[in-house]
């Protein structure tokens, strides 16, 4: 998909990630994950700022958060004031970032990586940014272990993809398999669909 439709999608989609920022049906899990964030933190594809509500502030120095749609980051910086966070914001696409090896305490995704055209190489690059010691945390969705459930989402791939952006049929268990990140913890929920992961780099 061109990256400029890509992101008109996204934008048109800003107001609603905005008003769901504290009425989420993931709000559970997002607190799960992200209240475990500490230190210097990347947070890619941060949206409107769906994680900022759950982030324990006195864990964190700062937060990079990054998002390739204009109107995602506006919602974002003022829900960053309204949670009082130490927030820088960078406007870019995910494949177009350049950060040191070894640089982030946390790498926070949520939600993400049914939209990038090369979740591998992105995977890939997390595990590059972060430090050997630190953590990686993923709320991902995909393809489901249910055999009906699994149709479904393959019947609507494409129009979810031409309407919002998002693949459905992908194998985020898989590609994570695939990368050098090593899981330490994972939960798997509504017909193994969503996924909770705690992991590191591999071989660091």
């Amino acid at each position: 998909m061109n990256n400029k439709k890509l992101i008109k999608k996204f934008d048109k989609q800003a107001n609603t990630y905005d008003r769901r920022r504290e009425k989420q049906i993931q709000r559970k899990w997002r607190e799960k994950l992200i209240e475990e964030a500490q230190g210097s933190v990347l947070e890619v594809a941060v949206g409107a700022g769906g994680n900022f509500p759950f982030y324990n502030r006195e864990e964190i120095e700062k937060i990079t958060a990054v998002d390739f749609s204009p109107e995602m980051l506006e919602k974002a910086r003022v829900a960053a004031h309204q949670y009082h966070l130490p927030i820088e914001f960078v406007e870019s696409d995910i494949d177009q970032l350049e950060f040191e090896e070894n640089q982030f305490d946390t790498i926070v995704s949520t939600l993400s990586f049914c939209g990038y055209p090369q979740p591998l190489k992105t995977l890939e690059n997390l595990s590059k940014w972060c430090k050997p010691m630190g953590q990686i945390l993923l709320l991902e969705h995909g393809i489901s272990s249910n055999f009906i459930f699994s149709t479904l989402q393959k019947v609507l791939d494409p129009l979810a993809v031409r309407t919002i952006g998002c693949h459905q049929n992908r194998d985020i268990m898989e590609l994570i398999s695939l990368s050098p990140i090593e899981i330490q913890k994972v939960e798997h929920h509504w017909l193994d669909v969503f996924h909770l992961v705690w992991a590191k780099p591999k071989n660091k």
